[in-house]
């Protein structure tokens, strides 16, 4: 390469610093400049991947563009691109909540709603599992959330926590999530979604991809009914474009990554799928805490369509479970549609553009 080369589509020798070998680089520029080598360096020698980085140059390694054309992004996507995905009614934001644990939680937060006139779309169910309640109380449930026109994602009962294995509940041992240990664990957790959609749910929470998988099969045979909807968890760990390619091609309708990615990872995420992200905005102090609320018009932009997931508190561990003061899980419901208001807000202001679906839309999981 001389000076003055053009750098589009222009293969060099380059020398890789971290192999010592020299390697073949395809490089390219969004504008069409020309490279001026250094003072310091030989002409149509050897140029330093990181004076063409620093230039504005991206490099393509052939395993990068290989990686390309499995239509995944090389990088986080910086640029930070307004989505052109939207839900099907045209709108780019929703609002979650979760953590909404047994009927009385449930009437507290449609009351809620009511007197603030805010629209809530989804609640993610009995996150302890749908097997602490009884059917009474699942069906209950499901008649309060039809009659407020509400998605309920229900959690799967069956889980690592629940069983008697002892690592899950180890200090590293925790870091394999919630996965179902053995067929018989996983024939519980799908009996207990049979049970369920026996009770009118159509929505669930899903930990385990071998579970999402069966489940998939079993809608596509029509086990279950076709319009179940299938909710990967954040329990499942995930935050990268190809773990989204993987889950969607396993039967997953939505999917919520990891709490604490930034907004250029959030966009390596949409860039690979169409499906609704749903991005926490609220979060227990035990994940972190944190409250992503001036973030949210952007999150909106990058990331449409999205669900905004509201669900603050000390700790997952003190609130899902079935010992837990109703009243205490009521009073947060509360506070979870309080601050729902105050995200749409802060949408309407900085991000005039942005549509919020109507209470209802006909694509939501709503029980029957």
């Amino acid at each position: 390469m001389h000076a003055g080369d053009t750098l589009a589509n222009v293969q060099i020798n380059m020398w890789c610093f971290t192999k010592g070998k020299r390697a073949a680089y395809v490089l390219y520029k969004n504008k069409a400049n020309r490279l001026q080598p250094s003072n310091s360096a030989p002409s149509s020698i050897y140029i330093s991947q990181f004076q063409l980085r620093r230039e504005g140059y991206i490099i393509l390694s052939e395993i990068e563009k290989i990686i390309q054309r499995l239509g995944l992004p090389v990088t986080d996507r910086y640029d930070l691109p307004t989505s052109k995905s939207r839900f099907p009614d045209g709108a780019n934001y929703r609002i979650e909540i979760s953590g909404i644990e047994r009927p009385n939680v449930l009437n507290a937060l449609i009351d809620e709603m009511e007197k603030r006139d805010v629209p809530v779309h989804r609640i993610i169910g009995v996150v302890m599992g749908g097997m602490l309640l009884s059917e009474e109380e699942l069906r209950e449930f499901a008649e309060a959330a039809k009659s407020a026109k509400l998605e309920v994602i229900l959690g799967v009962g069956p889980r690592s926590f629940y069983d008697v294995g002892a690592q899950a509940k180890t200090p590293e041992g925790i870091t394999a999530g919630l996965r179902i240990r053995g067929a018989d664990q996983l024939m519980n957790a799908v009996k207990d979604v049979k049970r369920a959609v026996d009770c009118g749910m159509r929505g669930f929470l899903v930990f385990d991809e071998g579970l999402l998988w069966a489940l998939n099969e079993l809608r596509k045979a029509e086990a279950i009914p076709k319009n179940t909807v299938f909710k990967v968890s954040v329990f499942a760990g995930h935050a990268n474009p190809a773990a989204i390619k993987v889950l969607e091609g396993l039967g997953a309708n939505t999917v919520n990554p990891l709490a604490d990615l930034s907004l250029p990872q959030i966009a390596s995420l949409r860039s690979v799928t169409n499906m609704p992200l749903d991005i926490f905005v609220s979060i227990f102090d035990s994940f972190g805490g944190f409250v992503r609320f001036y973030e949210a018009p952007e999150i909106a932009r990058v990331a449409s369509p999205v669900y905004f997931k509201i669900e603050p508190g000390l700790a997952a561990a003190q609130y899902y479970k079935s010992y837990t003061s109703p009243q205490l899980l009521a009073d947060l419901a509360r506070e979870k549609v309080r601050q729902a208001q105050v995200v749409i807000e802060f949408v309407e202001k900085y991000y005039k553009d942005a549509k919020l679906s109507k209470p209802g839309v006909e694509d939501l999981a709503i029980p029957e």
